[in-house]
């Protein structure tokens, strides 16, 4: 890509198509909890369910800069876990784009199990068993009864989450950092924000476009699959 296109300059572009991945990445890393949280809140009475709630809103009222620093303190270099992963794997995670992927999952993760949850509870769970009743394991049910029953909601928060992701700012900039090689979208608009003259305020506005178009693509996709979803329901 030449050093100008659509007004975006080389580095402009690698922080839009970063946040672009680091989002897919950190939906698909968790998708399988969120789908296994969602089910087991929906689904389950235990004790100390109302601590697994809790303990997963934590993100949406945490201050975005508080996680991320308590993901430092965790995972960084000299961090309860961080130094051992270093210490035995050499694996290095704080301000690298493996720390933006963990702080979106992070941030996301709340929105994420809320729909996946709302999924599960729209649905009969007569016919998971119904369905283990006639001799299907409860793998089987689960895949093929259970979770397909709940995809409107399962793409719901997968979409929330990825938009979440997209504009993901505080925890991303403590935990990341804002160097070129992890530094995200919004990072990009803050740091143009902070330079002086024309250039750079025009440069940002061109990198809050490029966020909205993406953040408009993502919506018009998740409504599109909930329309579709539903007229798959009720056929």
């Amino acid at each position: 890509m030449g050093d100008n296109f659509c007004g975006l300059t080389a580095e402009d572009w690698h922080a839009v198509w970063l946040s672009v991945r680091v989002a897919v990445a950190a939906v698909l890393l968790s998708l399988p909890f969120g789908i296994a949280c969602g089910w087991l809140l929906a689904r389950k009475s235990f004790r100390g369910k109302t601590l697994v709630e809790t303990l997963v809103n934590l993100p949406l009222v945490l201050p975005p800069v508080v996680t991320g620093l308590l993901l430092l303190y965790l995972l960084g270099r000299r961090g309860w876990i961080g130094a051992w992963l270093y210490q035995w794997f050499g694996l290095e995670i704080a301000l690298t784009w493996k720390a933006a992927v963990l702080a979106v999952a992070v941030m996301g993760f709340p929105l994420l199990v809320r729909a996946v949850r709302l999924g599960f509870q729209e649905t009969d769970p007569r016919l998971y068993q119904a369905a283990r009743s006639l001799g299907a394991g409860a793998w089987d049910a689960f895949f093929s009864v259970s979770l397909p029953l709940a995809r409107n909601g399962v793409i719901a928060g997968v979409i929330l989450a990825f938009a979440r992701g997209l504009g993901e700012f505080g925890a991303t900039l403590m935990f990341a950092g804002s160097r070129p090689e992890s530094r995200t979208l919004p990072v990009q608009v803050w740091l143009l924000s902070n330079q002086p003259g024309d250039d750079y305020e025009q440069r940002m506005w061109r990198v809050v476009a490029a966020s909205v178009v993406i953040a408009f693509a993502a919506l018009a996709v998740s409504e599109y699959l909930e329309r579709k979803g539903r007229r798959h329901a009720s056929a």
